[in-house]
């Protein structure tokens, strides 16, 4: 369909379908606002994020340590992105899309993407490093399955596996934002989160900030780990949930409405 056919058949005169440019304008807002947001709010924001991962967390050891089922436990690990995105709070995750949107559209600077991931980074980390130790603390019965759990990725070699793993983790929690971006109705929003948290626990994916909570509840609960180890798996997953984020669905989403860029930009 050319351009000026879908502006005939549309109900804006935008050059791209009416739902992707709605959902641009709001990908754009949103990532403007949340780059815009000062030292303060990014950390408050980041702690509570690692927190409320939390309790995914829980809700996933608690199937886990009673059914041995990655892919039940899983889908009881959604009910934390549920928390996260009803409470407004955010994983370090799940800022590839919006605010790199808010950047290309010169919404925002490089100074305060930094500033963003930076801040939520180390605020998701030590909120879910605190929200460990009280599970730890309160369920010391799931000892087994935590180490267990933590083993998987900490004893996990460095190879293509293990590339991939990270990358399909980085790639699918982004593609869960743009999910739910891409609507208004908030039923929609929380299916779109239990598939996200289904995709990421139940297959196990590597996840930087959601494995990292099983490893720091690990090693709190005395099993054979290091942080030194939690540090060698962190890095390179880190690395390698950027590059899935980023190129397999940000790049992509933001070529697919490029012109809406050139539109939006200040002269």
């Amino acid at each position: 369909m050319s351009d000026d056919r879908r502006r005939e058949v549309g109900e804006s005169d935008e050059v791209v379908e009416d739902e992707l440019a709605e959902s641009f304008d709001a990908t754009v807002s949103e990532g403007a606002e949340r780059l815009q947001r000062p030292w303060r709010i990014v950390l408050i924001t980041g702690f509570f994020g690692g927190l409320e991962v939390g309790l995914g967390v829980a809700a996933y050891l608690a199937v886990l340590h009673q059914t041995g089922d990655h892919l039940l436990a899983g889908v009881a690990f959604s009910i934390g992105l549920i928390a996260l995105l009803l409470a407004h709070s955010e994983l370090f995750t799940e800022n590839f899309l919006m605010p790199i949107a808010a950047l290309v559209a010169r919404e925002g600077t490089i100074g305060q993407l930094a500033r963003l991931w930076g801040g939520t980074l180390v605020a998701n980390l030590v909120g879910g490093w605190v929200f460990m130790w009280l599970l730890t603390t309160a369920f010391p019965q799931w000892n087994d399955t935590l180490a267990e759990a933590a083993l998987h990725y900490v004893e996990a070699p460095f190879g293509l596996q293990s590339i991939v793993l990270a990358v399909l983790g980085g790639s699918t929690i982004t593609l869960m934002t743009r999910m739910q971006q891409g609507t208004d109705s908030e039923p929609a929003k929380i299916v779109a989160t239990v598939i996200g948290g289904f995709l990421l626990a139940g297959l196990q994916l590597f996840h930087s900030i959601l494995d990292s909570l099983l490893i720091f509840g690990a090693i709190q609960s005395g099993a054979d780990i290091t942080y030194l180890q939690w540090l060698g798996w962190f890095g390179y997953t880190l690395l390698f949930n950027v590059l899935g984020g980023m190129l397999l669905v940000t790049a992509l989403r933001l070529l697919r409405t490029k012109e809406l860029f050139q539109q939006r930009r200040p002269d």
